[in-house]
C-alpha cells in the first residue's frame, strides 16, 4: 500500500527535509527506532532544519512509501532474509525499489533519491541484486565488533571523519559473503567494508558495508546504534542472562566496556547517518 500524504515541497525555500522510514522490525521490540528518529532529530536541529518524517510500516501492514520524500532509510529487523521470498510484504518493498531506480535513472528528475539499508534490508537488497551470497552463519555475530574500511571505501561520504577500523554494533544470524564482482560493477557499486579478522577460522569474511550505486548504499551493522541505549538495554536483567546463556559472562562484559569507549560506538553514531544526511542534503541543494 502506497501513501501518498507529502506533496514536493520547494526545499531551499522551506528548509523542510522529508524522511521516509521504512520499518522492517515486524512488530519486534528493538532500539533501532528510538536511534533513528533521535538521530534525524538531532541532525536537523544541528543543521538549521525542521524534519517531516513518516513511518511506514513494511512487514505488518505492506506499507511503502511514494517518490515525494526526500530522504528514505530501510531498517533492520527480525528473521530470515530468505524466507520472505514471494511474500506480500517483500513485494510491495521491491516494487517501491523499482520506484526509486526508476526515478534516480530518469534523466530529468531531481532531486535524486538516497535510501540508506540497515542490516536486514543490506541482506534484502544483496539477494534481490544478486551482489552476493546471502545465508546463515555458523555463530550468531552480536556485540561491539571493529568493521574495516576497504580500498573501496576510503573515498566514501558516509565514512567521513571515521578511523580504520571503526567499532559498530553487529547483530546477525546472516551474512553476505561470495561478493558478485561483476554484478557489483554494473550497478556502479563498490564494497565499502568487511567484517573483523578472524585468523582462527577459516570462514570467509562478510561485506559489512557497500555502495550500491550512486544513491543507495547498504551497510550490514547498525550505524544508528547508541551506546548509551544500548548500555541499558544489555543490563535489562533479562537481556543480561540472554547474552550470558548464549556468549558467556566475558561477552557481556566486554560489550559494556565497549559501550563506555568514546572512541568506539559513539563515534560512530555521531557520524555515519548524519555523514548520510548530508550527502542526501548536497544533492538537494544542488537541484
Amino acid at each position: 500500500m502506497v501513501n501518498t500524504d507529502i506533496e514536493q515541497m520547494d526545499w531551499n525555500d522551506q528548509r523542510n527535509i522529508s524522511i521516509a522510514i521504512l520499518d522492517l522490525y515486524e512488530g519486534a521490540e528493538n532500539q533501532g527506532m528510538r536511534c533513528i528518529r533521535t538521530i534525524i532529530k538531532n541532525w536537523a536541529a544541528d543543521n538549521g532544519f525542521t524534519e517531516t518524517v513518516k513511518e511506514f510500516d513494511v512487514r505488518l501492514k505492506n506499507e511503502v512509501p511514494d517518490s515525494s520524500y526526500d530522504v528514505y532509510i530501510s531498517t533492520g529487523g527480525p528473521g530470515s532474509p530468505l524466507d520472505s521470498v514471494g511474500s506480500k510484504w517483500e513485494e510491495a518493498y521491491f516494487g517501491w525499489l523499482s520506484q526509486m531506480e526508476d526515478w534516480n535513472n530518469g534523466q530529468h528528475n531531481f532531486p535524486k533519491k538516497h535510501v540508506l539499508f540497515i542490516c536486514h534490508s543490506f541482506q534484502l537488497v544483496c539477494r534481490h541484486y544478486n551482489l552476493g551470497f546471502v545465508s546463515p552463519r555458523a555463530k550468531k555475530s552480536f556485540g561491539v565488533h571493529p568493521v574495516h574500511i576497504m580500498e573501496g571505501g576510503e573515498n566514501e561520504p558516509i565514512f567521513d571523519d571515521l578511523k580504520n577500523p571503526f567499532y559498530a554494533v553487529d547483530s546477525r544470524e546472516f551474512q553476505v559473503t561470495k561478493p558478485n564482482f561483476e554484478r557489483i560493477r554494473e550497478m556502479g557499486g563498490q564494497i565499502l567494508a568487511l567484517e573483523k579478522l578472524r585468523t582462527h577460522v577459516l570462514y570467509e569474511r562478510a561485506l559489512m558495508a557497500i555502495r550500491i550505486n550512486e544513491y543507495f548504499v547498504a551497510t550490514q551493522f547498525h550505524p544508528e546504534a547508541d551506546a548509551e541505549g544500548m548500555s541499558m538495554y544489555l543490563q535489562r536483567e533479562d537481556k543480561k542472562q540472554t547474552v550470558i546463556e548464549n556468549h558467556g559472562v566475558e561477552k557481556w562484559k566486554s560489550m559494556i566496556e565497549h559501550l563506555k569507549d568514546p572512541n568506539k560506538i559513539s563515534y560512530t553514531y555521531d557520524r555515519i547517518l548524519p555523514n548520510f544526511l548530508n550527502l542526501a542534503v548536497g544533492s538537494l541543494v544542488e537541484a
